[in-house]
């Protein structure tokens, strides 16, 4: 526990010493409640150059706040990473290898804390704790370093992001258990069979060699968008109609069950066809969204126009704003375009902008 002698005037911290590029560093435990003693929000504007850190976006943090305040017994943060601008005393609890490992560390009241990482859940959690201050008494990791100017805090703050890569939405689709709509992707692609076989989870841009014909992304934006209008129902029920859907058109595709079956080799439909892109299944997903509006009932028997399209690349009707230099568009644009092509096809209704 972080203590606060005022007879002494200073923070005693206990802590875990380590060696990093042979220079110590510190690690311990912080309670929530006393982030913002040790780390106060600096709202002086200091120009770039000047700073060890990006400025706080203050529009990101209600969302992480909300974040905490609705998962209060499963959020889980990575540690704040920060610099002391201070003379330190190291205190270890024995004499011996590892005793000299573990101590206390003391440090000036009037020492400066500098936050290299973390500042948003820095914020965040003093955000939350004003809905809900039983937080204050949880803790959060903190690793500290001592700072030895400013080059050197802006190079800790460099280095600590040089290498951060945000994994592929696919890959957060595939392991949020939070979001009803993930739930509800990875239960459609288990239940139809292409989506199972033929679908990479890890990615959003398969590689050339990839044997699948779809990402799991994309199919997450193409079912929100065939269930525009029945995300809010039971979630059971949601399923069953986006299995049958995608199971429907599946049918008329059957260029999909020559991949599933190993006929034709997935790189070379990915390269001659458009029919498993991106923006053909959110295409797909749209029109869907208007067939179970006008026809609940028999959308199904709506559906096969779909197998008289030449999804070829060489049809030129993809060079009307859906293929750009060889290859087809992602814009939102082209998915408008390529969904008014599909509605006209199944003789649907078109939007006003469509």
């Amino acid at each position: 526990m972080l203590k606060m002698p005022t007879t002494s005037f200073e923070y005693v911290l206990p802590v875990i010493r380590g060696i990093q590029s042979g220079r110590e560093y510190y690690v311990s435990m912080c309670p929530v409640r006393l982030l913002p003693k040790l780390f106060p929000l600096d709202d002086e504007e200091i120009l770039p150059e000047m700073r060890v850190k990006r400025t706080l976006n203050r529009q990101r943090v209600p969302a992480i706040a909300k974040y905490i305040l609705d998962n209060p017994k499963s959020y889980i943060f990575s540690a704040i990473t920060a610099s002391i601008d201070a003379d330190i005393t190291f205190e270890p609890i024995g004499p011996d290898k590892e005793g000299m490992k573990i101590g206390r560390l003391r440090v000036p009241m009037d020492g400066k804390f500098i936050i290299n990482d973390g500042q948003h859940r820095r914020a965040a959690l003093e955000m939350a704790l004003k809905d809900n201050p039983d937080l204050g008494y949880e803790t959060i990791a903190l690793i500290i370093f001592l700072d030895i100017g400013l080059e050197r805090s802006q190079q800790i703050f460099s280095d600590l992001n040089r290498y951060s890569v945000h994994p592929d939405s696919s890959l957060n689709i595939l392991y949020d258990y939070r979001d009803k709509y993930a739930n509800l992707v990875r239960a459609v692609v288990k239940q139809v069979e292409v989506f199972r076989s033929l679908t990479d989870c890890d990615r959003n841009i398969l590689p050339t060699r990839s044997g699948k014909l779809f990402t799991l992304n994309s199919i997450y934006n193409a079912t929100l968008a065939l269930l525009v209008n029945h995300r809010d129902g039971e979630l059971e029920s949601a399923i069953e109609i986006a299995v049958r859907f995608w199971n429907a058109v599946s049918s008329y595709i059957p260029d999909w069950e020559q991949v599933l079956r190993k006929k034709v080799d997935a790189g070379e439909m990915r390269r001659d066809y458009i029919h498993s892109h991106p923006t053909t299944l959110a295409a797909l997903g749209a029109t869907g969204a208007t067939l179970l509006s006008l026809y609940p009932e028999n959308w199904s028997e709506n559906l096969e126009g779909l197998g008289q399209i030449d999804w070829s690349k060489s049809n030129l009707d993809w060079e009307r704003g859906i293929l750009s230099k060889g290859g087809i568009s992602g814009s939102r644009t082209s998915v408008s375009l390529m969904t008014a092509y599909l509605k006209k096809r199944l003789n649907l209704p078109l939007t006003a902008d469509e």
